[in-house]
């Protein structure tokens, strides 16, 4: 995990996108609900990450936070794919793998409509709390969990908050996968060398995400994000005249599933099906295309 502090530098290449557009616009759903940590699933902890900043006394099971979860599988999920299908939208689903086991509905839903099914682990896990071999078994659990459940065998990973030393290279050892997105570090994809070897990276966003509406202040309502978003893109689109652009929105089910968020995502989705030259499409063609238009060589 060598630091790279120079990237594209001053010039970055002049990618041609497909029907050259200016910016490959990736929209990516965390479903993580059911594999998160809680005492009602046999944790000897449970998830603070939540809607309100309450914490209950040690060892009190949290039923609130634990049915807001739910939500977003019992009825975020479903608002959110009339979204995409409203407005022709693929996307790629992170999926943590326990969490789609849970709700095989959804599994089949995701894989019926065309989404990319992605890894997000087995379950909501941190990886750098794994020791090598702990992180190899659960990579390949992940992956035989989503394969059954959704039909689909993941090429793309990305980790819970921050890889460990070993993923990237476990992940290029296990063979089928063709990117990564543990990275926040760049506008386009870039290769890294990975025992000798070029292994693709497709950053992703931390910023242009509605995580935002449970961890900081900085969106309160579905108009703060919707701004953030149309800004983020109208940028990219402006560069992307001379150099286009890559662009990731991050969504989660409990979070944009509920109505006054949800409207953010389609007023969005309106927003980017009327600007010429926005390339909305999942991350595995994204990445299909750098490696077949931008290999390691070039």
């Amino acid at each position: 995990m060598e630091r790279d502090f120079i990237g594209y530098g001053e010039h970055p290449p002049k990618v041609e996108w497909p029907d050259k557009a200016r910016v490959a616009l990736s929209l990516v759903v965390n479903y993580e609900e059911g594999s998160e940590y809680s005492f009602g699933l046999g944790d000897d902890r449970q998830e603070s990450y939540k809607e309100y900043p309450k914490q209950l006394p040690e060892g009190v099971r949290d039923f609130g936070n634990e049915s807001a979860y739910e939500y977003g599988s019992r009825a975020g999920f479903w608002r959110i794919m009339r979204i995409f299908a409203r407005h022709d939208a693929p996307a790629t689903f992170y999926c943590c793998a326990q969490a789609l086991e849970r709700n095989p509905q959804a599994a089949r839903a995701i894989a019926a409509a065309g989404h990319e099914v992605c890894s997000h682990g087995y379950r909501w896990e941190e990886p750098y709390t794994m020791n090598e071999a702990e992180e190899r078994e659960s990579i390949a659990k992940a992956v035989q969990s989503l394969e059954r459940t959704t039909g689909q065998r993941p090429q793309g990973w990305y980790s819970r908050y921050s890889p460990s030393v070993h993923t990237r290279r476990l992940l290029a050892e296990e063979g089928g996968f063709v990117y990564d997105s543990d990275s926040y570090a760049d506008d386009l994809p870039y290769y890294v060398t990975v025992q000798g070897k070029p292994f693709l990276v497709l950053p992703y966003t931390l910023e242009v995400n509605d995580v935002k509406f449970w961890t900081t202040s900085a969106f309160a309502h579905a108009g703060h994000f919707y701004s953030y978003m149309k800004d983020t893109l109208d940028v990219l689109h402006e560069e992307g005249a001379e150099t286009p652009k890559m662009m990731s929105v991050g969504l989660h089910l409990r979070i944009s599933g509920r109505p006054g968020r949800a409207r953010a995502l389609h007023r969005f989705l309106e927003y980017a099906r009327g600007l010429d030259g926005v390339w909305i499409t999942r991350r595995i063609d994204i990445a299909r295309w750098w490696l077949e238009h931008y290999p390691p060589a070039k």
